[in-house]
């Protein structure tokens, strides 16, 4: 199982966020180090960002948010949404996302 997934719905449209690219960085130092880049499924998912355990440190997943609202024809306040977390344990990091165009939550899943 991949160390990270993530899990973006439209809390606007009441349905998962289909084609978001998120990018997945290590943050520890001056400039990022980006790990993977990936989109969302048609379930609004991303199951793989291709690493299996995380190394002690910071990490931030950041979503286009301006792109995914360009294709689904809305008007979007945020244009990225930064979700910088720092893992306590090794184990699996599930971190999703409710969008809407005026806001955003994100959680620590499961």
């Amino acid at each position: 199982m991949s160390a990270v997934t993530t899990h973006v719905l439209d809390t606007a449209l009441g349905r998962p966020a289909v084609g978001v690219p998120v990018r997945l960085e290590r943050v520890d130092g001056d400039t990022p180090e980006v790990l993977a880049i990936a989109v969302t499924d048609a379930d609004g998912r991303i199951r793989d960002f291709g690493l299996d355990r995380l190394d002690p440190g910071g990490y931030r997943l950041v979503f286009g948010v301006a792109y995914y609202a360009a294709t689904t024809g809305q008007d979007y306040f945020l244009s990225a949404v930064d979700i910088t977390f720092t893992p306590t344990d090794s184990g699996h990091h599930h971190v999703p996302l409710l969008l809407s165009p005026f806001a955003c939550s994100v959680y620590r899943g499961s």
